[in-house]
C-alpha cells in the first residue's frame, strides 16, 4: 500500500515536469519550425523585392544604353565644327531627352579633349574641360561598350544634385577616338524607387558597380562607400558572381542582415536587396508570442492543477497513514483485550501441563519401573510439550510476534484447532458446538486475523450469555454475500467457489434493534466500564471488509444473535498439501561436523548431547562473535552452521548475514520462538526450525542444509 502512494506521488511528480517539459519541448520544435519557416518566408520576399530592383534596373540601363546609342547615331561621321555650329539644335534635343527620363540629370557630348561640344544644362556651354573625369578617360584608349562611373559632385559652375556618369566613346570608322557621349544619372533616383518599394521595417536595398563602388544605397549613406573585394561580400560574390544569399553584418553600418544580390545582365552592375535579421526575428517573436499568449497561461493553470493534486494526494496520504495508524492502534488494543481474556485460562492450562510433566519426571525417577509405565510416562511428557508449543504458538499469532499475511487454509479445520483454546478462554460453563462441512472451505485471507475474529464473536457470545449457555459454530460454503444471498445445490457451489460462511449463534439477550446499526463501531459498546473497550466487534468489521467478505447479524431481544462472517472462497485445487509427520526417525550424523550457537548454556548442551549421541561431531559456542571467529579461521572444518536467532550482541540473523557477505560456503539453520525480527524480516532464504524442536526433527532439517553444501577443495582447484 506504501509502494502504491509512493508510486502515485512520483507519478505525480513526474506528471509535473512533463506539463513543463513538454510544453517547453513542443515550444522548441515549434519555434524552430517558425523560424524556419519565417525566414523562408523572408527568403521568399527577398526575391521578390530582388527581381523588382533588378528589373528596375535593367530598364533604366538599357533606356539610358539605347538613349547614348540614338546620340552617338546623330553625331556620327560630324566633326567638332559641325557639332558646335548645330549646338542649339542638339542642345534642344539633349534637353528633351533628360526631360523625359527622370533617372537623367543631365546629357553631355565631348570632343577628344574633354572640352564640352554639347549639353542639355546650357547653351552655348562654357569652355571647360573634364578630361580628368572617369566617365571621360575611360575611353580615349581602348573602346569599352558602355562605362558606368563612381559617383561624382558636379563642378561649377554646374550645380545640383550628385551623380553617376553613364557614357559611350566617339570613334571614326577606323577607330580613332574623337570624344565622348555622356549621361549623368541621379543616385536619388534609384534610392527614392527603393523607398518606395522596400516599406516593410528592415529593408535593404543597393546598386554597386562590381568593383564594390556602391552607386545607391536605401537606407541612405552620408559618404561614399566601397566594398572591400576580399571581404565577406566580395568573397561571396566571388563565389557565386551570377546570383546570391548570404547573411552578413553589411560593412556600412554593422547591422546583420539577409540580403540577396543579382548581376544585371551585360552591365557591370550588382543589384540588391534584403531584410535586417533582427526584423525577421520581430516577425517571428510575433508569431510565437501568439501561441505563448496561449499555452503559457495553459501550461501554467496544468502546473498549477497538478501541483494541487500533488499536495492534495500527500495531504491524503498523510491522513491515510494516520488512519492507519490508528487502525494499527485499535488492532492491538483488541489483541490485548483478547489476550487479556486468555491470561487466566492461559495460565491454568500451562499449569496443568506442568503439573503432567512434573508427575511424568517423578514417576521416571521411581525404582525398579516397568518399561510399558517409563514409556507411558515419556509420551505424557511429550504430548504435554506438544500441547504448550501450540497454545504458545497461538498466543504468538495474536501478539503478533509471528509471519501473518494472507494464506490458504481450510476454515473448517481451523476452526476445529480453535476448539481448545476457545474452551480456555470462554470457561466452563460455556457449551461449544462446531457443525463442520465434509468437504474443505478454502479461503485465502490472514490467518491470524481470522482467529482473532472468531475469539471476539465468540467472548462477545459469552458476555451475552452472562457467562454461562452454548455457543454454535457452524461453517458452510455460500454463493453470494449476504444482500443476494439464496439457498443453492452443492452441485452449483462446486462449480462458482462463492464465498465461506461462519456464522457463531448465541441465545443470549440479544442486541436492540436501535443499537444494530452501531454494533461495528469503534468503542461503542453496551457492556459497564471495565468489562470491554468495544473494539472486538469493529476488528471483525473491518478483517471482512479488507478479505474481500461481509459480515452480518441477526438478532431478537430475549432470542439471541447470530453473526455470520463471510470470506471469498477459493478452489479446492489451492489446499496445501500436507506437511510430513514430525515422528520421522532420525537421521545419524555420520562424522558431520556441525557449529551449534546457543546463548542458553542448558539448551546448547542439550542440542549438542542429542546430535553427538546420533554421530554428529559438535562444536559449541555461546555467541555470534566467536562463531564467527571459528568460521574466518577454519571454515573447511564445519558442514553447517546451528545458530539461535536471539541473542545478546550480534543476533542469529546478524551472523548468518555476516556469513553470507564473507562467502563462507556454509550452510545456516536458525533457530528461534520468538522473534519481532523473523516477523518483520523473515528467515532472509536460511532454514528455520521452530523452538520447541525435537533432536529428530533437528537433525532432518540439518541433514537436509548440509547436503547443499559444495565440496571441499572444489574451490582450489
Amino acid at each position: 500500500m506504501q509502494g502504491a502512494q509512493r508510486n502515485s506521488l512520483r507519478l505525480l511528480q513526474w506528471m509535473m515536469a512533463a506539463s513543463l517539459a513538454l510544453p517547453i519541448a513542443l515550444f522548441a520544435i515549434a519555434s524552430t519550425i517558425s523560424w524556419n519557416s519565417t525566414r523562408d518566408i523572408a527568403d521568399r520576399e527577398i526575391e521578390r523585392s530582388l527581381d523588382v530592383a533588378h528589373e528596375h534596373a535593367l530598364k533604366v540601363f538599357e533606356t539610358i544604353d539605347r538613349s547614348l546609342a540614338e546620340l552617338t547615331e546623330v553625331v556620327r561621321d560630324l566633326p567638332d565644327d559641325v557639332i558646335r555650329a548645330r549646338e542649339p539644335a542638339l542642345h534642344r534635343r539633349l534637353k528633351q531627352l533628360t526631360d523625359s527620363l527622370p533617372q537623367l540629370k543631365s546629357a553631355w557630348i565631348f570632343d577628344a579633349d574633354g572640352k564640352v561640344l554639347v549639353n542639355s544644362l546650357a547653351s552655348p556651354p562654357p569652355p571647360q574641360s573634364f578630361a580628368d573625369r572617369d566617365y571621360f578617360y575611360a575611353h580615349v584608349d581602348q573602346s569599352i561598350g558602355t562605362f558606368i562611373g563612381t559617383t561624382l559632385t558636379p563642378r561649377a559652375p554646374y550645380q545640383g544634385a550628385r551623380f553617376f556618369g553613364v557614357s559611350r566613346r566617339r570613334s571614326t570608322d577606323d577607330g580613332s577616338f574623337t570624344g565622348v557621349i555622356q549621361a549623368s544619372v541621379l543616385p536619388e533616383y534609384f534610392a527614392s524607387f527603393y523607398a518606395r518599394i522596400g516599406a516593410d521595417p528592415g529593408s535593404f536595398f543597393a546598386m554597386g558597380r562590381t568593383d564594390g563602388t556602391l552607386l545607391a544605397h536605401f537606407p541612405r549613406l552620408d559618404r561614399d562607400f566601397r566594398l572591400d573585394p576580399n571581404g565577406p561580400v566580395g568573397r561571396a560574390i566571388a563565389t557565386h558572381p551570377d546570383h546570391g544569399l548570404i547573411t552578413i553584418a553589411w560593412p556600412s553600418d554593422g547591422i546583420e542582415r539577409r540580403i540577396g544580390y543579382r548581376r544585371v545582365a551585360e552591365y557591370p552592375i550588382y543589384v540588391s536587396a534584403g531584410l535586417e535579421t533582427g526584423a525577421i526575428r520581430a516577425r517571428w517573436l510575433g508569431t510565437i508570442s501568439q501561441h505563448l499568449v496561449f499555452g503559457a497561461p495553459a501550461t501554467a493553470l496544468l502546473f498549477v492543477l497538478l501541483a494541487f493534486a500533488f499536495r492534495r494526494t500527500q495531504h491524503l496520504q498523510l491522513e491515510a497513514a494516520k488512519r492507519r495508524e490508528v487502525e494499527e492502534a485499535l488492532k492491538h488494543s483488541q489483541r490485548l483485550e483478547a489476550l487479556g481474556q486468555l491470561t487466566g485460562g492461559v495460565a491454568h492450562d500451562f499449569n496443568n501441563l506442568l503439573t503432567v510433566i512434573r508427575a511424568s519426571v517423578d514417576l521416571l525417577n521411581r525404582p525398579q519401573l516397568s518399561e510399558e509405565r517409563r514409556q507411558r510416562y515419556i509420551t505424557a511428557i511429550a504430548d504435554a510439550v506438544a500441547r504448550a508449543a501450540k497454545l504458545t504458538s497461538q498466543l504468538l499469532a495474536f501478539a503478533r510476534r509471528q509471519t501473518l499475511k494472507p494464506e490458504v487454509f481450510d476454515v473448517g479445520e481451523r476452526v476445529q484447532s480453535l476448539r481448545d483454546m476457545l474452551t480456555t478462554l470462554l470457561g466452563p460453563a460455556i457449551e461449544i458446538v462446531t457443525q463442520l462441512p465434509a468437504e474443505p472451505c478454502l479461503v485465502n485471507a490472514d490467518a491470524g486475523q481470522f482467529e482473532t475474529a472468531m475469539i471476539n464473536m465468540a467472548t462477545n457470545a459469552r458476555d451475552a450469555m452472562q457467562g454461562k449457555g452454548r455457543i454454535v459454530f457452524t461453517v458452510h460454503a455460500a454463493t453470494t454475500l449476504p444482500d443476494t444471498l439464496a439457498p443453492v445445490s452443492g452441485s452449483q457451489i462446486s462449480n462458482d467457489p462463492g464465498f465461506v460462511c461462519v456464522t457463531v449463534s448465541d441465545r443470549g439477550i440479544g442486541i436492540p434493534a436501535t443499537q444494530l446499526g452501531r454494533i461495528f463501531e469503534p468503542f461503542f459498546t453496551t457492556k459497564q466500564v471495565g468489562q470491554g473497550t468495544g473494539l472486538g466487534l469493529s476488528q471483525v468489521f473491518g478483517f471482512a471488509r479488507q478479505s474481500g467478505g461481509e459480515v452480518t447479524v441477526i438478532s431478537e431481544v430475549g432470542q439471541g444473535s447470530t453473526f455470520s462472517l463471510y470470506l471469498p472462497r477459493v478452489p479446492a485445487a489451492l489446499l496445501p498439501r500436507s506437511e510430513a509427520p514430525t515422528t520421522a526417525p532420525a537421521v545419524a550424523g555420520s562424522g558431520m561436523s556441525v557449529l551449534v550457537v546457543e546463548d542458553n548454556v542448558e539448551l546448547g548442551n542439550f542440542a549438542a548431547d542429542g546430535l553427538t549421541e546420533l554421530g554428529y561431531s559438535i562444536t559449541l559456542v555461546d555467541n555470534a562473535t566467536d562463531a564467527l571467529t571459528e568460521l574466518v579461521g577454519a571454515p573447511e572444518r564445519f558442514d553447517v552452521v546451528f545458530s539461535d536467532v536471539v541473542m545478546p550482541g550480534m543476533t542469529g540473523l546478524d551472523l548468518a548475514q555476516a556469513i553470507r557477505d564473507r562467502c563462507i560456503g556454509v550452510p545456516i539453520v536458525l533457530t528461534t520462538g520468538y522473534s519481532h525480527a523473523l516477523s518483520q524480516d523473515g528467515v532472509a532464504g536460511f532454514e528455520l526450525v521452530q523452538k520447541p524442536y525435537s533432536i529428530e526433527e533437528l537433525s532432518r532439517v540439518l541433514h537436509r542444509a548440509a547436503r547443499l553444501k559444495p565440496v571441499r577443495g572444489g574451490a582450489a582447484e
